[in-house]
């Protein structure tokens, strides 16, 4: 028999619960998740000192906050392939390689992107 769906506003608290859960989860069992989170935090605060315009401003705050969505799933993709089982698998490996790939690109993306706007910012740079 198929799971009965909740609908209207009890999915959307439901949803949150586990969005909730999945924060506290990832904050209390991931270093990685906590010095990003922490990074993402400053990061939105500084970049209020930094900005030249809406949208420079709006990459400064979204680039660290995608950094921490990235690892959110880099570390949904671990724990999946941890709950397998602990013996080594090519596969398993490539999955959590290419996880951490990912997290890898965003944090070269955002250290560019925060390069770029401050060296605007101050003139050194002009495109």
């Amino acid at each position: 028999m198929a799971k009965v769906q909740k609908k209207g506003l009890i999915r959307i608290f439901n949803a949150y619960k586990y969005s909730m859960k999945g924060f506290k989860s990832g904050i209390e069992n991931e270093a990685a998740i906590r010095q990003e989170l922490c990074l993402a935090l400053i990061m939105t605060v500084l970049s209020f000192f930094f900005y030249t315009s809406s949208v420079t401003l709006i990459l400064l705050i979204v680039m660290p906050w995608l950094v921490v969505t990235v690892e959110l799933l880099n570390s949904a993709v671990e724990a999946v392939v941890d709950r397998i089982g602990p013996e080594f698998h090519e596969l398993s490996g490539r999955a959590k390689d290419l996880g951490s790939a990912a997290v890898f690109v965003m944090l070269i993306l955002t250290l560019l992107t925060w390069v770029i706007i401050i060296l605007e910012k101050y003139q050194v740079l002009t495109i």
